[in-house]
């Protein structure tokens, strides 16, 4: 895997600093993508990469509406593929504006979505 990276984190507040440590590398147009298991961290890594991108709302899983979206110093659209039964349906949110826009786009279970990634996606595998 090109440019694969391990880092290992004890508690929550050191899985946020990690994510925002990855915001400080990412810019407008980046698709940050989360694959774990159910509790693994992927919000929480999620939460990280926000703060870093300068979001100051709480951040929450989509888990329902699919998407959520906030203000930083770029847009941030934070999908959650959980629930989604479709390419299709993802589609349909319009992710293909978001992947391409002028914002970053971050993804929990992004595994369900690989086929609409771009190549220059960052995946990042959570395992707890």
């Amino acid at each position: 895997m090109r440019g694969a990276e391990t880092v290992v984190s004890r508690s929550p507040e050191e899985t946020r600093a990690i994510g925002a440590r990855l915001a400080a590398r990412l810019g407008p147009g980046a698709v940050v993508g989360c694959i774990g298991e159910l509790g693994a961290g992927k919000t929480c890594f999620l939460q990280g990469l926000a703060a870093g991108l300068g979001v100051t709302s709480e951040v929450t899983s989509p888990t329902f509406v699919l998407v959520n979206c906030y203000r930083g110093r770029v847009p941030v659209y934070h999908l959650d593929a959980y629930r989604t039964e479709s390419l299709s349906e993802v589609l349909d949110l319009g992710v293909e504006e978001m992947f391409h826009g002028d914002g970053v786009t971050m993804i929990e279970w992004a595994d369900k979505l690989l086929p609409l990634l771009p190549a220059d996606a960052v995946i990042v595998g959570i395992s707890g």
